[in-house]
């Protein structure tokens, strides 16, 4: 695996622009035509599953979940095949006050020839994280 191969880096730089808060930064990663479902199905954040299609959509994701919400992002282990990068992510979200969960998740980042991101699907357990969040006191 190559630390410059263009699905890695396209990765890194969406998990850094996250973290940091860089909503501008982190749009100008994707292509016109991108789709992302984190979490891939139904859930509260996209009830009826169908993820998040164009800038217009991930402009709404960023506005009503990433930008709400401190999160640290590792990735664990990533595999690279053609134009995608598969990774284990550990991701903590912050609530404040010592508060936090987290969450083992498997991200699916695919990119076009000019390494824009066209697909991002991440893979995690809603149920789970309800229950640490229950267990906080917060839900």
């Amino acid at each position: 695996m190559s630390d410059t191969h263009p699905a890695v880096l396209a990765r890194e730089n969406s998990n850094k622009f996250t973290m940091a808060g860089d909503r501008e930064s982190w749009l100008g990663l994707f292509a016109e035509d991108a789709f992302l479902a984190n979490p891939v199905g139904k859930s509260p954040f996209d009830p009826k599953g169908e993820g998040y299609k164009g800038k217009a959509g991930l402009k709404r994701y960023w506005d009503t979940v990433l930008g709400r919400t401190k999160l640290t992002i590792v990735a664990t282990q990533q595999l690279v095949s053609d134009n995608t990068c598969a990774c284990v992510l550990r991701t903590t979200s912050d609530f404040g006050g010592g508060a936090t969960t987290t969450m083992d998740q498997i991200g699916i980042y695919e990119v076009n020839e000019d390494g824009k991101l066209v697909s991002v699907k991440v893979y995690w357990d809603w149920d789970a994280l309800l229950a640490q969040v229950k267990e906080l006191g917060l839900g």
